[in-house]
């Protein structure tokens, strides 16, 4: 089975490493890169609004491996 992670703002994913779930905390720039560094074995990316924002349309499209969904604001 593969890796569930959360990327975004520090406030919004924390709690889900309480579920043990990978949480990564980026914001503005470094949500890019943050992106790019996921693990090769996620299989669901969970990412606040301002991170899906940052990485915009054609970046998220661009990982078809992987079940891509946003919180709700």
């Amino acid at each position: 089975m593969g890796q569930v992670v959360v990327l975004g703002e520090p406030v919004r994913v924390m709690g889900y490493a309480l579920a043990g779930v990978l949480t990564i905390e980026a914001e503005g720039q470094d949500v890019a890169r943050a992106w790019a560094s996921l693990p090769s074995d996620t299989s669901l990316v969970v990412l606040t609004p301002a991170a899906a924002r940052a990485l915009g349309e054609a970046v998220l499209a661009e990982r078809g491996d992987a079940l891509i969904v946003t919180m709700p604001p």
